[in-house]
């Protein structure tokens, strides 16, 4: 299965200032076959130490931050010699040693020469941050689910892929049919490895649902070995929720709609905890298009939107024959499902900023995005229908030039141009911001 993060680790492996490298992503997205395979293909030799696993690794960092003695240990428990350049050293589940993250600093600054790579929890991470935490000293990176790029590729779908990326329009006009019964089984099965193998393996529907649910159960365990009792149920009641939220006309976070009376304080360390574990993503409102958008952003509100869209169906209970057959999960849900599709492709692309706007009366603008000096309006629409009035409002208002993703075809007007939504994430990329942001 291609990962397109393969790349960017090529990139940092030969990079003259590289630096150890944390790879961030909510659990089983893939990190751990990930590190292994990238150190077996790339590297002469690859240690590979699960520290959660391994007692002893906590031992080896206790004592000191002596990097020549912390490399026989490695060599001892492995039964590996690290060699400078040749070797990758991978650290999984590093936050439960703590000590382990700290002596990212000292590979940094005593052994440049040696590959370190490591991965655990975001959340068990981000709560050594400020203390043990190795700012400066690390390089990071964000594995995500797999986007439906890597979906069509794994499978096997390597030439519409090719063509999207190619913008054969006609070509891709010829086989939209299969191109849309693709993005309904990417909507229902969604972008986690484990669960996209078994669907590829074995075409079972129930399957691929009690993986999904598995899954959600495990990061209810996450979070329970975390937090509080006060707490958990507080995180469970937000992310529960999320479906129920982003199904409303209005998709604006409510907390009354968790439970009578419900206020912003209460819940507001449960929606860090969940941003903080990679579980759900936070997109703001921003009152005005113009740069930068965080001089415009309203934090009180946003609307969350969860990591993968197979995750967002089965914490939904959505069943399957709404989402596979006929045009259900297109016209259904008010586009809940298409605009968590949106969300999830969208984040994948390396520094991208993403906000919704709304205006005073009742227009609405789904994404309004940010690259460098770049902002680009996105409407998204779940069917064919693309009345665009607040699309047509906003870039009228900050003269830019909007995208539509629906379910027509490619179409370039003068101030809009329309993709279809299978065309994600392929369509966008940094050099597309820089011709659609402007008239």
């Amino acid at each position: 299965m291609k990962r397109s993060l393969w790349k960017q680790l090529l990139e940092w492996k030969n990079s003259a200032n590289r630096k150890p490298l944390i790879i961030k992503g909510a659990r089983q997205v893939g990190k751990t076959w990930l590190m292994q395979s990238f150190g077996r293909a790339e590297y002469k030799n690859c240690i590979y130490i699960n520290c959660d696993d391994e007692p002893r690794m906590n031992n080896l960092f206790a004592a000191d931050y002596d990097i020549s003695r912390i490399l026989l240990g490695l060599q001892a428990i492995s039964g590996i010699k690290p060699e400078p350049e040749d070797t990758l050293i991978v650290l999984d589940e590093i936050q439960e040693v703590p000590r382990g993250l700290a002596a990212l600093k000292y590979f940094c600054e005593k052994a440049p020469q040696f590959h370190v790579m490591v991965a655990g929890s975001l959340l068990g991470i981000a709560l050594h941050e400020g203390t043990s935490f190795p700012v400066g000293k690390v390089d990071m990176l964000t594995l995500y689910p797999l986007s439906f790029e890597e979906f069509l590729d794994a499978m096997g779908q390597q030439q519409l892929v090719q063509f999207i990326k190619d913008k054969e329009w006609g070509l891709i006009e010829v086989f939209s049919s299969k191109l849309e019964e693709l993005l309904r089984q990417y909507y229902f099965v969604g972008g986690m490895p484990a669960v996209v193998q078994s669907f590829i393996n074995d075409q079972d529907l129930k399957q691929v649902r009690y993986l999904q649910n598995t899954i959600l159960e495990a990061y209810r365990n996450d979070i329970s070995k975390h937090a509080d009792k006060q707490q958990t149920g507080r995180i469970m009641m937000v992310f529960r929720s999320i479906p129920s939220q982003l199904a409303k006309e209005n998709k604006k976070f409510i907390y009354g709609a968790m439970k009578p009376g419900a206020r912003a304080k209460e819940f507001e360390v449960a929606i860090q905890w969940l941003i903080d574990c990679g579980l759900i993503y936070k997109v703001s409102k921003v009152t005005a298009g113009r740069l930068p958008l965080s001089f415009y952003e309203e934090l009180a509100s946003f609307k969350l939107y969860m990591l993968d869209c197979g995750l967002f169906a089965a914490l939904a209970g959505a069943p399957s024959d709404m989402m596979l057959l006929g045009d259900n999960v297109f016209t259904e849900f008010k586009g809940a499902f298409t605009e968590q599709f949106v969300l999830q492709q969208l984040v994948t692309l390396q520094d991208i900023r993403l906000y919704y706007w709304t205006s005073d009366s009742d227009a609405e603008l789904d994404f309004v995005a940010q690259y460098d000096d770049k902002v680009l309006p996105i409407e998204v629409k779940a069917d064919v229908n693309v009345r665009a009035k607040s699309l047509k409002r906003f870039v009228s208002e900050y003269a830019l030039h909007g995208i539509r993703y629906s379910m027509l075809s490619y179409k370039e007007q003068d101030w809009v141009t329309n993709f279809p939504l299978y065309s994600l994430p392929m369509s966008v990329s940094k050099r597309h911001f820089q011709h659609h942001s402007q008239y």
